[in-house]
């Protein structure tokens, strides 16, 4: 376990531990969906869950500022805004709530913490299919306490290609870059949710591409990819993890996907 953040990673990998039961018992069960003003899905076990962390993160760390898909933003004790906070918490309690109401089990908690505009500690946890991906910085990427790497692939025709909703990516207009990223790779497969990304940590796929989602969505894979080796790009050509797109790639690929999909 790496020294830097050593003290928030232990707290937050727990925290997570202590989530997954709570979630893992409506999962089991099945819990009713309900859709928000925006049309996404929310379940009762999405706002216990985010209530669990955010109070848990409250008591721990009062100074930090908290960012949560359910709740918004939680200015910290003694942040005099919440943009203006030198840390910040980011919460996805349920990540895949599709997937988590219909009872497949590709969905997760993510957790991140963001220090001066820098992701510095991120955390996949996907009890249903009982996985543990966490990273801090300089400290490497694990999954279940073992080192991860990305792959060392470096011609895009070997390429395993993963993404997200085929529907956000026509909606981005980006149809056109998915036929021709189609015809240039080796396979293509349409994993969402976390398990597109975490496939790129492991060295099992060679990229992830991700449209309208949120930092939430995106934070913890930022973190989990570079210190995996790999890197994050966001389709303009940037690494923000607010402008609701991504592109997660080892390092021999990413030129050759930014030049498909970067505008």
């Amino acid at each position: 376990m790496a020294s830097l953040y050593a003290d928030e990673l232990s707290f937050a990998l727990s925290l997570c531990r202590e989530v997954a039961s709570r979630s893992l018992d409506y999962f089991t069960k099945g819990v009713d969906v309900v859709t928000k003003d925006d049309g996404s899905p929310v379940t009762k076990a999405d706002k216990e869950v985010e209530a669990i962390i955010r109070e848990a993160i409250a008591k721990r760390f009062p100074e930090d500022s908290i960012l949560g898909e359910e709740e918004g933003v939680t200015a910290g004790s003694t942040s005099p805004g919440a943009d203006k906070s030198e840390r910040k918490w980011i919460v996805d309690p349920i990540d895949g709530t599709y997937n988590y109401a219909r009872g497949i089990a590709i969905w997760s908690t993510l957790l991140a913490l963001e220090v001066q505009s820098q992701v510095v500690l991120g955390i996949v946890s996907a009890p249903a299919m009982g996985e543990l991906f966490y990273a801090t910085s300089g400290g490497g990427a694990y999954k279940n306490d073992k080192q991860v790497h990305v792959s060392q692939t470096d011609k895009l025709e070997h390429a395993l290609f993963n993404f997200g909703g085929p529907n956000r990516i026509e909606a981005a207009g980006l149809w056109p870059n998915m036929q021709d990223v189609v015809r240039r790779t080796e396979r293509q497969r349409g994993f969402g949710d976390f398990l597109g990304f975490s496939l790129v940590f492991e060295g099992k796929a060679e990229a992830m591409l991700e449209v309208g989602v949120k930092p939430w969505d995106l934070a913890p894979m930022k973190i989990l990819v570079e210190e995996a080796g790999g890197c994050f790009s966001d389709l303009s050509g940037g690494e923000s993890i607010y402008t609701g797109s991504c592109l997660v790639t080892n390092r021999h690929l990413m030129p050759e996907f930014k030049r498909i999909f970067v505008k």
